[in-house]
């Protein structure tokens, strides 16, 4: 760090290579300290030394979080190391304060954000904003500055209460692997995963349970391999999508393990709740973190084993750079610390199967015979057979086959009803040309909000009584999508007397009742039935599969099978109707199928040479930027003797209202590039955005790695 901020680091080449301040009192014997200042600038992404007042030499150990004079600035830091000299050619300005004498960066959590960094060109800086919660001060004062050496284990609370111990053998938990006793059982090497697990091994499993409900549903999964490895003396980190899934795996662990040893980690209980079990795994309290995609990061002691629960939701995807996937994170960590690895959900993505290829990852399986007694039967309306019955049945959106099931369900129990969106009609048409109905004053899509309102804009809310259409000059509108809303109103009629349920948007529901009830939920947000639903209805299928996306059978795949596993198997008349065209997800669906149409879709994505097949990179941005920026990329790699394949620039499509980053005038540059090179082509993303930002003349441009949208 220079010593004068005007001064900059290439003119001070000639200064001593040990330089330290005078008239200071420095701490001895390691006077320097090396700090990563807290900036989302590219070129500032390394560490500056600083040198340590005597004052605060017992509060600057590596891992605290400091305050530094960066350019004329108070800036926050972490201190990464003390060294007894520096190399950095100038006198050294002193260490402004130490905020916090909690070392909350570990050394396992510092070498993981640069290992995140490296692999999704960002800045180390910014990927530990998204691992280390925000400081709350009150909950400080119960932590050690250090461990006490009584205590080398962890074994008391935060509060000087006794903490948990992690149980020295797999009975211990009461759940040996054995039949009738765990839900592994019925997958084929599923005791063995947890034997292997239990006796302090990393095996390395994918799994795709066949159930969402009940003692054999994915919680219970999830929960009794992190009580194995917790009864091999190890921790265990589990990440779920949203708040609904990690309420029910915490639900699952309290059944197995004590309180005391499971931390929860999501920034929706609150910053308080958050940071204190951030502190209880640092002090090794908690052995057991779960939670939403920074839990990641969590500082978890003696890990033994990283979860995944449903890799394929874009909730697992962090929406601020470096734009991390949870996933990605669980392995990369799983990698360096040699834990054990589980990637679970009912269908499986194109990633997880080509670990699976690899021979990186063993998939967990279980018999055909078990697989039909478990599931529930499907079909699906646009079959032959369905159609002789039903010739409007590929025109209807609610066929007579999918209509009976819903009434003979409903004599059992609730029926679950999805469909593809929320609002009541969430899009309008021109009933004479059937061009998207706009707004006159953004050009946003019109919406209906209910029977009787009047179309409104979904960007701005303006209400247009006198919409007119600028395609045809017509005045009527129609509906281009049925909502929940009206679904639901349409059940209602239909089957007069029955209770009928929504779930969607803000208002999700997380469980529903036994009772006869129809339960209509938006994709993702469907409840969990006590004892499972009768029946399920997919609707919209087709709506959902013709998507303009890369993703839109697997995502499609990946909904279905999230609902359906919700369903009661087919020996206790369990049924799945799916109103779909018959396509290559509809067959997987019906032959609950998740690694087959995970194989066929990698495959066809290895013969295109589309990701995960290859690695992709995204830069978006003014055009003039853009072009800049990945013309000096390719010359760069190009001097390596690297070739990538470029896509663009293209203007983007705006699916939603521009924002103040974003402009009509934006385009996208898409790179594709193999594994082999990545590590190469990343670096050169990597110095490149650092070079430009550090010129400072070009606009700066958004770069994204493997992003799950931008195909």
């Amino acid at each position: 760090m220079v010593a004068d901020s005007s001064v900059q680091p290439s003119l001070l080449q000639g200064f001593p290579a040990r330089a330290l301040p005078v008239g200071v009192d420095l701490a001895k014997p390691f006077p320097v300290a090396r700090i990563l200042v807290e900036s989302s600038l590219p070129h500032l992404d390394r560490p500056f030394d600083y040198a340590v007042p005597v004052a605060l030499d017992h509060d600057a150990q590596p891992g605290v979080r400091v305050k530094v004079k960066f350019n004329g600035q108070d800036l926050n830091g972490f201190l990464l190391e003390r060294l007894a000299e520096s190399d950095a050619g100038h006198i050294l300005v002193p260490l402004s304060k130490v905020v916090s004498p909690v070392p909350v960066l570990t050394p396992a959590a510092q070498d993981l954000a640069g290992a995140v960094a490296a692999r999704y060109a960002g800045t180390v800086s910014d990927v530990l904003r998204l691992a280390i919660p925000p400081r709350v001060a009150r909950l400080e004062k119960d932590y050690p500055a250090s461990l006490d050496p009584a205590d080398p284990g962890g074994t008391a609370g935060l509060d000087g209460t006794a903490g948990p111990q992690a149980p020295e053998a797999e009975g211990a938990l009461g759940i040996p692997a054995v039949p009738g006793v765990s839900a592994w059982t019925a997958y084929r090497t599923g005791a063995a995963f947890l034997r292997h697990l239990a006796a302090g091994g990393s095996p390395r499993a994918v799994i795709n349970p066949l159930q969402g409900y009940g003692a054999a549903g994915w919680p219970a999964l999830l929960a009794q391999a992190a009580a194995a490895a917790y009864a091999s003396g190890r921790g265990a980190l589990l990440v779920v999508p949203d708040y609904r899934d990690l309420d029910r795996l915490e639900q699952a662990l309290m059944e197995l393990l004590p309180e005391e040893a499971v931390a929860r980690l999501t920034a929706d209980d609150g910053p308080t709740p958050r940071y204190r079990n951030f502190l209880r795994l640092l002090a090794g309290r908690a052995r057991i973190a779960i939670g939403t995609r920074s839990a990641a990061f969590a500082p978890v002691q003696d890990l033994g084993l990283v979860a995944c629960w449903d890799d394929g939701d874009d909730l697992h995807i962090e929406q601020r750079a470096p734009y991390a996937h949870a996933r990605e994170v669980l392995l990369l960590r799983a990698e360096q610390e040699g834990t054990a690895c589980l990637l679970a959900g009912h269908a499986r993505s194109t990633e997880v199967q080509r670990l699976v290829e690899a021979g990186w990852a063993v998939p967990v399986e279980a018999e055909r015979s078990t697989v039909r007694r478990t599931v529930p039967r499907v079909v699906n309306t646009a079959d032959s057979f369905e159609q002789e019955r039903d010739p409007l049945a590929t025109i209807a959106r609610l066929p007579h086959a999918a209509w009976q099931a819903a009434k003979k369900g409903l004599d059992r129990g609730p029926v679950l009803v999805q469909v593809a969106r929320a609002g009541y009609a969430p899009s309008l048409v021109c009933e004479t040309c059937r061009e998207p109905a706009r707004c006159g004053h953004c050009q946003g899509p019109l919406a209906l909000a209910g029977t009787a309102a009047l179309p409104q804009c979904r960007w701005c809310s303006s209400p247009a009584p006198e919409w007119k259409c600028s395609h045809c000059g017509g005045r009527r509108l129609r509906k281009g999508a049925t909502g929940v809303l009206r679904t639901a109103e349409e059940l209602g009629r239909a089957f007069p007397g029955t209770t009928v349920v929504t779930s969607s948007g803000d208002q999700v529901k997380a469980t529903v009742g036994a009772g006869k009830a129809l339960v209509v939920a938006t994709v993702g947000a469907e409840p969990v039935a006590d004892g499972g639903y009768a029946a399920a209805l997919l609707l919209d299928g087709d709506s959902l599969l013709r998507r303009e996306s890369l993703r839109a059978g697997e995502d499609t795949l990946r909904r279905w099978f999230n609902a359906a596993a919700l369903v009661r198997p087919g020996a206790a008349e369990g049924l799945v109707v799916v109103t779909a065209t018959d396509t290559a997800a509809t067959g997987a669906l019906l032959r609950w199928d998740p690694a087959g149409y995970a194989r066929r879709e990698l495959s066809l994505r290895m013969e295109l040479q589309l990701p995960p097949a290859v690695r992709i990179a995204s830069v978006t941005g003014p055009r003039a930027a853009v072009e800049h920026y990945t013309g000096a990329v390719e010359a760069d790699l190009a001097g390596a003797g690297i070739a990538v394949r470029t896509a663009g620039p293209a203007p983007l499509l705006l699916t939603a209202p521009p924002t103040g980053r974003r402009s009509a005038e934006d385009v996208r540059t898409l790179l594709f590039f193999p594994y082999g090179h990545a590590a190469a082509v990343v670096r050169v993303l990597r110095v490149t955005r650092a070079a430009v930002a550090a010129k400072r003349t070009m606009d700066p441009v958004q770069l994204r790695l493997d992003g799950v949208d931008v195909l």
